[in-house]
């Protein structure tokens, strides 16, 4: 039997951040591929854990807000339901609640995008 390695190109951390209400987010299915789990899991997680996600760390976006994420030709995917932006405390937390290796590693990729975000901001 022959076996091929197949790489798959993943987006930079910096790439999947958008600005949406004034803040620096991570949409859920984004951060669900990165963290390797099902984006149905990681909204669960929050929804067990409503005390953990204030607002300033996680909101669901608005119809408004799907439709001109849709119309951008950059996005380039069709939103079925309204998604959980996290912001960079959430995605910390959320990190902690998954607990597996994937999404500690993630969730460090991810805080160094934001600081360097930050950096370049500055």
């Amino acid at each position: 039997m022959t076996y091929r390695l197949v790489y798959i190109l993943e987006q930079s951390a910096e790439d999947l951040i958008l600005v949406i209400r004034g803040k620096k987010v991570i949409l859920d299915y984004a951060l669900a591929r990165r963290f390797g789990v099902a984006t149905k899991e990681l909204v669960e997680a929050v929804k067990r854990n409503p005390d953990l996600f204030p607002q300033d760390f996680v909101f669901q976006l608005t119809v408004d807000e799907v439709r001109a994420l849709e119309a951008k030709e950059c996005h380039g995917k069709h939103v079925k339901c309204r998604p959980y932006a996290f912001t960079e405390h959430g995605i910390s937390v959320l990190s902690g609640i998954l607990r597996s290796e994937r999404a500690v590693e993630a969730n460090f990729q991810i805080m160094r995008a934001f600081i360097h975000l930050r950096e370049i901001l500055a």
